[in-house]
């Protein structure tokens, strides 16, 4: 399987690694998986620097609404993407502008900052 994570739930966070060839419905699966674990209203680090460019633009794009109809129907955790590589940097760029909704985003070249600035933002209150 492409992308791999861990959900903790007494740290309210998921960490997603891309590797290798990455598809629209490898994507999906994460996104089902979090779903399904009660993750979605975590802090998310997805980190892609070692994907090659297998998603086009449209199908970021397409990902980026698939995120927008999760958060309708839901809470979204604040999301920090690690794209060291200037091409996974650049799909980082265009999925983030297609995935816009209510909750922080941001792209980072480093694990660590972005792992620091995760723990920074506040996370959407727990409901039970």
């Amino acid at each position: 399987m492409p992308v791999h994570w861990t959900v903790s739930h007494s740290a309210r966070l998921v960490v997603a690694v891309a590797k290798d060839d990455v598809t629209p419905a490898d994507i999906e699966r994460y996104f089902a998986g979090i779903t399904a674990d009660g993750a979605m209203a975590y802090a998310k680090i997805f980190e892609i620097t070692h994907t090659p460019m297998a998603l086009s633009e449209a199908n970021l794009k397409a990902l980026g609404e698939r995120v927008i109809y999760y958060a309708q129907h839901g809470q979204m955790g604040p999301v920090a993407i690690v794209a060291a590589s200037d091409e996974s940097f650049a799909q980082a760029q265009i999925f983030a502008a297609a995935a816009q909704v209510r909750r922080p985003l941001a792209i980072f070249r480093e694990l660590h900052a972005a792992r620091a600035w995760l723990d920074a933002q506040p996370l959407p209150p727990q409901t039970e």
